[in-house]
């Protein structure tokens, strides 16, 4: 992890501490120190639902503990030896409000506490972030945000292939542990086989031989249903004073949440700054560690973190680290490619022309290929074989003549048409390099329903935002298909639900790129010479 060097590698941990909840239920906690002089040093709270032995305690207890922390690494409720039933996210607001209060009055915790995890154990921050004891001086979500799951959930493009794959972990994760670490390639082939399921709402028996409330949830419930009640934690974001360092990868599944909170931060004159680096969902790095020693340490101990700008990006392309004073940053105008016939993406005004056409068939969908993703291979990857596909049409500018840099909200407007009511328009941003090889930069999907109507609709998809420059010698590519699967369910042609839909219908699409329906993407650009 390449990490800066311990203070101390003599950890001692006090496991089992048992934490009582108001309504009588006990979560087990390990408690991480230094063996000597342990007490009374800031106190980074971790809660997680994956346990807190073994690896997960290794690499997320172990280093702050080794480097002027203590740590309580708690297992939050019905996970891993802890009491009651385990609701994902519904849970967390009271169980962590009494889990704060129960710490601070612990006669080894000191002063200072710091709020410390990524995905769910940085969802659990937000979830207690607007109530908080004056004993804690920071957060440090990471890859994470405010109303985790509820993206995946969109009306508009439901994500099938994350929501449905923590359900089989978080299902499975405790099935005799050693045995389940082994089969744990085996697991995934059965899961990536599961989503091809009809009607989906059996895919979690295929999976692992259980019916999975959540997952059944998923597949039934869009994100504005009452069943998601107290998973979205948006409105508390704004009235946190406490310093928070927003830790993101520009291939994370939850970039564009953790994005919205570190604005809404802010807009309202908040202590926040945000670090975003190339990376997917699960990359370990040194990045997070070094931060709760760098902000969060030195927040805990009534000092002021390292002076830096309040953003901080990798921009991918240029291969660097900058920093900005604000997210998006200022300087970046909107630049509207438009789509050519012939392949053509270019500034000017296209001209008639006829439309381009492809044929969708979801018995064969368009395969997602690295991107935003938590399996192997994802991130940057050569598109070359996808866009080969006859599902796929690429539209790609002429050789740059001079660098042209890419950072904030990407988004296209595609003028569609389908032969059925119900479908689905996938976008991808791609750096071709002088070599000929593609490599996808950010993408998004959008669900349409009156597809076949006389006219073409335009698709409003908003990408992945990014930090990317095209570099001179190099071309920008734009892709159109209609899935990328099975990041996204399937879109089956006939309106029916993810959960009961048996029918896949095959459909021809219709690109327009004409004065009238002049198809573009639109990034915030700023050109170099």
């Amino acid at each position: 992890m390449k990490l800066s060097s311990p203070l101390t590698r003599d950890v001692v941990v006090q496991r089992d501490l048992r934490v009582p909840m108001p309504d009588g239920i006990e979560l087990l906690a390990d408690r991480w120190a230094p063996r000597a002089g342990g007490e009374g040093l800031p106190t980074a709270l971790i809660r997680s639902p994956y346990g807190r032995r073994g690896p997960i305690g290794t690499f997320m207890a172990r280093p702050l503990a080794e480097r002027g922390y203590q740590v309580l690494f708690q297992s939050v409720r019905g996970t891993f030896g802890s009491g009651g039933t385990f609701d994902p996210m519904r849970q967390e607001r009271a169980d962590g409000l009494a889990t704060l209060d129960w710490l601070v009055k612990q006669p080894w915790c000191g002063d200072a506490i710091v709020l410390y995890g990524m995905s769910y154990l940085g969802h659990v921050q937000w979830a207690v972030a607007d109530r908080l004891p004056h004993q804690v001086k920071a957060m440090i979500p990471v890859v994470t945000e405010s109303a985790l799951t509820l993206e995946f959930l969109r009306a508009d493009g439901m994500s099938l292939e994350t929501p449905f794959g923590w359900g089989v972990l978080v299902g499975t994760q405790e099935r005799s542990l050693p045995i389940a670490m082994l089969r744990q390639p085996v697991q995934t082939r059965k899961t990536a086989r599961a989503l091809w399921a009809l009607p989906l709402n059996r895919a979690d028996v295929a999976a692992y031989g259980e019916r999975s409330e959540y997952i059944q949830d998923i597949l039934a419930h869009d994100a504005d249903d009452p069943r998601w009640s107290g998973f979205d934690h948006r409105d508390r974001v704004a009235g946190i004073s406490i310093p928070v360092s927003s830790i993101g990868g520009w291939y994370d599944i939850f970039l564009p949440g953790q994005l919205r909170d570190f604005r809404i931060l802010q807009d309202a004159g908040r202590p926040a700054r945000l670090t975003v680096g190339p990376w997917t969902h699960a990359e370990f790095n040194n990045t997070p560690v070094d931060e709760a020693v760098e902000f969060g340490l030195a927040l805990a101990r009534g000092e002021q973190p390292p002076e830096r700008p309040p953003v901080r990006l990798y921009v991918m392309g240029e291969e660097k680290w900058r920093d900005f004073e604000s997210w998006p940053p200022t300087g970046y105008t909107p630049q509207r490619l438009h789509l050519h016939s012939g392949g053509v993406l270019s500034n000017e005004q296209p001209a008639d022309s006829e439309p381009d056409r492809y044929h969708y068939d979801p018995a064969d969908p368009t395969p997602a290929v690295g991107g935003v993703r938590m399996v192997k291979n994802c991130g940057r990857v050569d598109n070359t074989a996808l866009e080969a596909r006859p599902d796929v049409l690429a539209y790609t500018t002429s050789t740059l003549d001079q660098d042209v840099e890419v950072i904030g909200d990407v988004r296209a407007e595609i003028w569609f048409r389908s032969s059925l009511p119900h479908a689905d328009v996938f976008v991808r941003l791609c750096d071709v390099d002088p070599g000929g090889r593609s490599w996808n930069v950010c993408d998004g999907l959008v669900s349409l329903t009156g597809a076949d109507a006389d006219g073409p609709q335009c698709a409003a998809v908003q990408l992945w935002p990014t930090a990317h420059r095209f570099k001179r010698g190099h071309r920008i590519r734009v892709q159109v298909s209609s899935g990328a699967f099975p990041r996204y369910a399937r879109n089956p042609g006939t309106g029916e639900r993810p959960a009961t839909a048996t029918r896949l219908l095959t459909a021809d699409q219709t690109v327009h790129h004409d004065p009238a329906y002049p198809s573009a993407v639109i990034l915030p650009a700023r050109v170099d010479s």
